[in-house]
């Protein structure tokens, strides 16, 4: 197909570069999918966010699965006539920005701005309906100013504070890293060993919010994928038990640990510490030093994730001192394991091996005492290697010997009360939010450092503090500090209270923090004076379909869901949960396998749209199953993708052309109507629950139908023939944005396609007068009746046993059983 001036097509073959080339065209001018402002517009408003790109070089297939998902919901949106927010923006800073500019012996806002610039075209081609006059960047001076701003107000609430804690480092990139950038104890980016390291970081109070957080996940039922709602519960950890304090032989102080099985306080056997919490080294008795020494170092190679593995044998070491079970006063040994984390409780756990799988594991690797105290019914634990966690009868447990679980924790939590050494307490597994990172290319803490004053706030009117432009390439290596820290002119200023010589802040937030309120900044982007403005959040606000991979579902959904109730009790936001939809598609794969270069499988998304065009690309991410299932591209065929729109292209050109718009329908073919609105009651329905593959396959059906009536049926002339085209054109300009919007042109009409077209099904036309019911004897189709569609099973029932070829096979037979499934199926089992 051949472009002429840029906006007509010559040939009516379909062309995707041609077809690409002049709606991209078309839509820069005309800009169809810009979010209106105007007060007197009383159109409903609608929020859909995509989870912005990071911009590490061009899009991918994993993009071209992400964006295509959420542009059919908002696609759809503007066809429904609705007022849409489509947004979009780069999470640009981050620690590969960084990198590459030491490679590179440049500044990373050279690789960051120049691979966004990149992606953007790419984003344009992709055919994506998004309102680029919102665009952003997190990278920009414009918008880290009101990182900053945040950060201070949470300061000043007591949400952002400092303390020593460990964390996980990566020796040769030289910075923080969270545990999901910690893969299999190797640092994601650079391979290198991870170790555990004590640093003085700062923190989000996110703590705090834990209650609520779990709370809230009541408005999201059914509105988010259940697993990732599992998941954030998991992650925040509410468990309710007891407080313990455990006499150590040699400490003045009790040790407190925190169980949420106090019950099994009489099974207590052994005490175990955290490997590399301060305690267990305060514990470690001299004659045990060195063996203790060397396993923390082991065990500083290792994340809290694999820790906590239950697949890893369980390590530990003797620390030389004994506890006294609070109980029984039975002496009992302290070790330091692997197992049990320094910051979950407090650090230290009582060891109940019997009910306990893995304190079980230790305890039998260790040799060290099982005491049963709940009977279950269950075989023994040392003979099965085996825990019994569940409910019983409480034994060897003194005076909660024969009670049930439920009657034997108040009591024994009455107990110690009463002795003064424990009580009943809540516990989290979530822990704060540690947003330091001792990198460049991120947002400076706005705080500067006085020896006579402590942590004093840069004053708003001095933000954004911008990072100096000076720093490239190889000061920005790892040196064991911060790279700003090197940057004396930028680092040494004058104290904002006192005036006294200060420094700044050296380290850089989390790039979370960027992506926990970006969504807010969407509504109003050039803003100067806040970081977004109140009402028109309040217009648009929540989200109403977020867009994302599930590899976010726990830190950055979680952050975000804080973010937005600290806002709230600010009184910026009138809402307390960004997201009010959440859909997680999948990944695209290869040969069964997650797409890498060491494999050799990887698919270049440029190369496969130059060769099958956007359509087709996105068509076949679209068909390829439900959106949260992974995508294999070597079981997908774009080639059949391609086929089928120049099938769906030919019905809408000669419709076109055999007919003017405003033809009334009523008077084609009805056979051909039903299937239309039939068609287009279906696709409303799937795509309003997120069954877009299905969706697809009644779009075909369609243009089959389409095209057989202008084969073999009344022409293309056909009213009915022109309707089914419109709607085809319509329909597709969901998942095939080119071709619809050339179809639709083809067809007559002018303007976009893709605002305000969504048809209503006519329900005359959506009613079955029969359907065909199949009849089977021994399982084999004996007969086939005409039935209406809400025909009874009994009805259903009476009609096949009166048909004289039914009961022909069923003969002298008796009936076992009649299966009846109104109103397609009656089987008919016989003896």
């Amino acid at each position: 197909m051949t472009a002429v001036d840029g906006d007509q097509v010559a040939s009516d073959s379909y062309d995707a570069r041609a077809l690409q080339d002049k709606w991209q065209a078309r839509w820069a001018k005309e800009n169809p999918f810009a979010a209106s402002e105007d007060p007197a517009d009383d159109r409903p408003r609608r929020y859909v966010l995509d989870m912005f790109p990071y911009p590490s070089g061009d899009l991918h297939m994993g993009h071209a699965e992400a964006f295509a998902m959420g542009d059919v919901v908002a696609r759809y949106r503007f066809q429904l006539g609705e007022n849409v927010l489509h947004p979009i923006g780069w999470d640009s800073f981050g620690l590969p920005a960084e990198n590459a500019a030491i490679k590179r012996d440049s500044h990373p806002a050279e690789w960051t701005y120049a691979n966004i610039e990149t992606q953007a075209e790419s984003f344009k081609r992709y055919g994506i309906a998004l309102d680029w006059s919102r665009r952003l960047h997190t990278s920009d001076p414009e918008y880290y100013r009101w990182n900053q701003w945040l950060f201070l107000r949470f300061f000043d609430r007591g949400l952002a504070y400092r303390k020593n804690g460990l964390v996980n480092w990566c020796p040769k990139d030289q910075t923080v890293l969270a545990n999901e950038q910690v893969v299999q104890g190797r640092c994601e980016r650079c391979g290198t060993e991870v170790v555990r390291r004590s640093l003085n970081q700062w923190y989000f109070k996110i703590t705090d919010y834990a209650d609520r957080l779990l709370e809230d996940m009541a408005h999201l039922e059914g509105k988010w994928p259940e697993r990732v709602l599992l998941m954030q519960r998991n992650w925040i950890g509410r468990s309710q038990g007891a407080d313990v304090r455990f006499a150590i032989e040699g400490r003045d102080e009790p040790v407190t640990v925190f169980t949420t099985r106090p019950d099994t306080l009489y099974g207590a056997t052994f005490f175990v510490v955290a490997a590399d919490a301060a305690l267990a080294d305060e514990l470690c008795a001299p004659e045990r030093r060195e063996a203790f020494e060397a396993y923390r170092r082991q065990v500083a190679k290792l994340t809290d994730i694999e820790r906590q593995s239950t697949e890893r044998e369980k390590t530990g070491v003797f620390l030389g001192r004994h506890a006294i079970n609070p109980v029984t006063g039975e002496r009992i040994p302290v070790w330091a394991a692997d197992y049990v984390l320094a910051e979950y409780g407090h650090g230290a756990i009582m060891a109940v091996p019997a009910h306990d799988q893995r304190d079980l594991d230790f305890a039998l690797k260790f040799d060290l005492p099982v005491r049963v105290v709940v009977e279950t019914g269950e075989a023994d634990p040392v003979e099965t290697g085996v825990a019994t966690p569940g409910e019983g009868t409480l034994v060897n447990s003194g005076p909660l010997d024969g009670l049930a679980k439920s009657d034997a924790i108040p009591r024994i939590i009455g107990v110690l009360a009463e002795r003064g050494t424990g009580e009943g307490t809540i516990n989290y597994r979530l822990r704060d939010w540690l947003l330091s990172r001792q990198r460049f290319w991120g947002t400076p803490i706005p705080i500067i450092h006085c020896p006579e004053c402590g942590e004093v706030a840069v004053p708003d009117e001095q933000l954004p503090v911008k990072l100096p432009e000076n720093l490239k390439g190889a000061d920005l290596a790892p040196k064991g500090i911060s790279p700003l820290a090197a940057a004396a002119d930028w680092v040494n200023v004058d104290c904002p209270k006192c005036g006294g010589a200060a420094k700044r802040d050296t380290d850089t937030m989390d790039t979370f923090v960027d992506s926990s309120w970006y969504y807010l900044r969407y509504c109003s982007p050039q803003m100067d004076t806040a970081p977004f403005d109140v009402d028109r959040v309040r217009k648009w606000g929540p989200i109403d379909q977020y867009v994302g991979g599930v590899e976010h579902a726990i830190l950055h959904l979680l952050y975000s869901r804080f973010f937005t109730k600290v806002l709230h009790d600010m009184g910026m936001v009138d809402f307390t949960e960004p997201f009010t939809r959440l859909l997680n598609q999948g990944q695209v794969i290869n040969q069964g396998k997650a797409m890498s270069k060491s494999l050799d499988n990887g698919v270049d998304l440029g190369e496969e749209i130059d060769k099958y065009g956007v359509d087709a690309v996105r068509l076949t991410v679209v068909f390829a199953g439900p959106p949260e299932e992974d995508i294999d591209w070597a079981d997908v065929s774009p080639a059949a993708s391609l086929k089928f729109l120049n099938r769906a292209f030919r019905v809408m050109v000669q419709a076109g052309a055999a007919s003017a718009p405003g033809t009334d329908p009523a008077a084609g073919d009805l056979a051909l109507r039903k299937v239309t609105h039939r068609t287009l009651h279906k696709v409303t329905e799937l795509v309003e629950v997120q069954r877009f593959n299905v969706a697809v396959a009644r779009i075909m059906e369609l243009v089959t139908a389409a095209r057989k009536a202008i084969d073999s049926g009344p022409g293309a002339a056909d009213p009915a023939v022109r309707e089914a085209a419109e709607v085809i054109a319509v329909a597709l300009s969901l998942f095939a944005p080119y071709v619809a919007e050339e179809g639709w042109e083809r067809l007559g009409h002018t303007g976009s396609v893709a605002v305000g077209n969504w048809r209503t099904p006519d329900p005359e036309l959506l009613v079955q007068e029969s359907v065909t019911c199949v009849v089977q004897v021994a399982s084999k189709v004996r007969d086939k009746l005409e039935v209406a569609p809400d025909v009874s099973e009994e009805e259903l029932e009476r009609l096949a046993l009166a048909s004289e070829k039914v009961q022909g096979f069923i003969g002298d037979r008796p009936i076992r059983k009649i299966v009846v499934r109104a109103p397609k199926l009656v089987n008919i089992v016989v003896g």
